[in-house]
């Protein structure tokens, strides 16, 4: 894939990865459709996870696009992005969403994490 995948090092990826965003979540991020979670992690760059469950989002084709979108929006965005774990959930209405308006949703909500993380490290 020539760096241009998803590699290992970018995903929550056990249980308790999740288990600890979800307990311990220090910002939380809203988008048409979509909430992110993230906690500060000692990993030295961003990990995301991603949930998009069945009762939110029908059907198989739709859950994936909006999975690969969230990857690749982290992968492009990764440099900018502070040392956090991020899941991502999919909320009812996320799979109407096209692909430029789930971009743009994505991008805004980095940009509302990183700018809350830095305020969190000011004060």
């Amino acid at each position: 894939m020539s760096g241009h995948g998803f590699p290992p090092r970018l995903r929550l990826l056990t249980a308790g990865d999740y288990r600890h965003v979800f307990d311990h979540a220090a910002f939380k991020v809203h988008g048409k459709g979509l909430l992110a979670l993230a906690c500060p992690n000692q990993q030295g760059h961003v990990r995301l996870g991603l949930v998009f469950s069945k009762r939110n989002v029908r059907r198989a084709v739709d859950r994936n696009r909006l999975k690969r979108l969230a990857r690749e929006s982290i992968r492009l965005q990764q440099h900018r992005l502070p040392a956090v774990d991020i899941v991502v959930l999919g909320r009812r209405g996320a799979h109407e969403l096209d692909n430029a308006t789930l971009h743009r949703q994505l991008h805004g909500m980095w940009r509302r994490l990183e700018r809350d993380v830095r305020q969190s490290k000011a004060s």
